[in-house]
């Protein structure tokens, strides 16, 4: 796994052993940031579920003025740490080391960009994770959330969380879903 594109293009990156995490492959990853490109120069940008921190360093290298970083398995901490070292992205991160539900109060933004989240596929966290975030006052109107899920996934439970999908590009055997909060054009 390396950054695709700018400041840190081309470095590879350190992923955990084991099946644990999932990274998203560079042909994926390259496809989801040439969607979002236009919105990432300068923004703040949250990755849940975060693994080796891929997404959010592409989105650093790319120009985010600061990515979060959440994680609580230990060797996949360990990979962030040693990731953002080597890209030189430590001052521009904050690593939240713990579960999603209780690192989401402890990001203090006026306003998050980008909310990215690659949950477990079968751990059935996505109901959870959106009525989490709706409680968040940085999760506003012009928050762009991505989400990455199997293909299979239905996105019922959005519309009764007060969210709404704008876009969903759909790959062999999972998909990302582009969501904002209901009501913003």
């Amino acid at each position: 796994m390396r950054v695709i594109a700018g400041r840190a293009r081309s470095l590879k990156l350190k992923t955990p052993e084991g099946t644990d995490t999932r990274p998203t492959t560079d042909r994926i990853k390259e496809t989801l940031f040439n969607m979002i490109q236009g919105e990432i120069p300068g923004c703040i940008f949250i990755d849940l579920f975060a693994g080796s921190g891929g997404i959010g360093i592409e989105a650093l290298s790319r120009g985010a003025s600061h990515a979060y970083f959440v994680e609580n398995g230990k060797e996949a901490i360990s990979c962030i740490q040693d990731n953002l070292s080597f890209t030189k992205f430590s001052d521009d991160a904050t690593l939240l080391k713990q579960e999603v539900f209780s690192a989401l109060p402890m990001i203090h933004e006026k306003e998050a960009d980008i909310i990215f989240m690659d949950p477990p596929y079968q751990a059935g966290y996505e109901e959870k994770i959106f009525k989490a975030l709706s409680a968040q006052s940085y999760v506003t109107e012009n928050t762009l959330l991505i989400l990455e899920a199997e293909i299979s996934r239905a996105m019922d439970f959005l519309k009764e969380a007060g969210y709404e999908v704008i876009k969903e590009k759909n790959y062999k055997t999972n998909k990302h879903v582009f969501i904002r909060k209901a009501g913003k054009e």
